[in-house]
């Protein structure tokens, strides 16, 4: 049981609710309603929710409900003809809804919106240059939500966005010709994704960042004969991999073998009295 299921049932001017006073007394009877639990009238959106999911050919008749989370409700299960006028709506969360339900050619101004979970909701349904508009948007999650479905020609104008979770996004999806200049992202996370994906002839870029989590994962992909120089480089588990791969091929052994000591022989120095004459 929820804090929701044990609030009390208040309507939306916050007064008591009666259903004696409502005029669902029908459907209560057959149990497809209940105070406290699932009602129109509630003040609670979880309890509209439950409503309108189990009387959904009520929902028509209250999209012009005052309460806004009664309106939102209820564009969620109406007809969708009757959603257009709700994309002027006061409230931000009943346009984001429609903006969810209504076809695309319908909706492309609502990635102007001024509420940001509208024009998210916009990013989520539009498609190709109407996303354009969104990979500037002052919101990181608006740009998130347009650089997981913009086309993939597009993704570079994306590249360099502040933030760098939509940064990654890119580098997961981006076109492999336009990688490369990704290796000089200044967060790791993102350069490690590069490493990921980066063709392996180009994996070099990489082979000497300045971070371990980038060099092991080039150390994984990379071909063997370019491990040679990982074999010093500063972290063990990293030296241990390029070892280890390096070992399995035959015509690379020799790069594992020590360096034989090398042995000088110092002329002596005929002024010292030490030396034997």
């Amino acid at each position: 049981m929820t804090d929701d299921d044990l609030a009390a049932a208040l309507d939306w001017k916050g007064r008591p609710i009666r259903c004696r006073e409502c005029g669902h007394q029908a459907i209560n009877a057959m149990g497809l309603c209940a105070k406290g639990k699932a009602c129109i009238r509630d003040r609670r959106a979880r309890r509209v929710e439950r409503f309108l999911s189990v009387n959904r050919e009520l929902a028509d008749q209250y999209l012009d409900h005052p309460y806004f989370e009664v309106r939102a409700g209820a564009a969620r299960y109406a007809s969708v003809f009757r959603l257009a006028p709700l994309l002027d709506d006061p409230e931000g969360e009943v346009r984001a809804m429609a903006t969810l339900r209504l076809p695309t050619d319908r909706i492309r101004h609502m990635i102007h919106d001024e509420e940001t979970d509208v024009r998210i909701a916009a990013a989520s349904r539009l498609t190709g240059r109407d996303l354009l508009p969104a990979i500037e948007d002052q919101a990181y999650m608006v740009r998130l939500t347009a650089v997981r479905r913009m086309p993939a020609e597009l993704l570079p104008l994306v590249r360099h966005d502040p933030d760098p979770e939509v940064r990654a996004w890119v580098a997961r999806r981006i076109d492999l010709r336009a990688l490369p200049d990704m290796c000089f992202d200044p967060d790791p996370l993102v350069r490690r994704l590069v490493a990921e994906r980066l063709p392996l002839d180009q994996l070099r870029l990489l082979i000497a960042d300045s971070d371990f989590r980038v060099r092991f994962t080039v150390a994984e992909r990379i071909a063997e004969e370019e491990l040679v120089a990982l074999l010093d480089d500063p972290e063990a588990a990293i030296r241990d991999l390029a070892r280890e791969r390096i070992a399995q091929v035959p015509q690379l052994a020799h790069h594992l073998e020590p360096a034989p000591a090398i042995l000088r022989l110092l002329e002596s120095d005929p002024s010292d009295p030490k030396e034997p004459q």
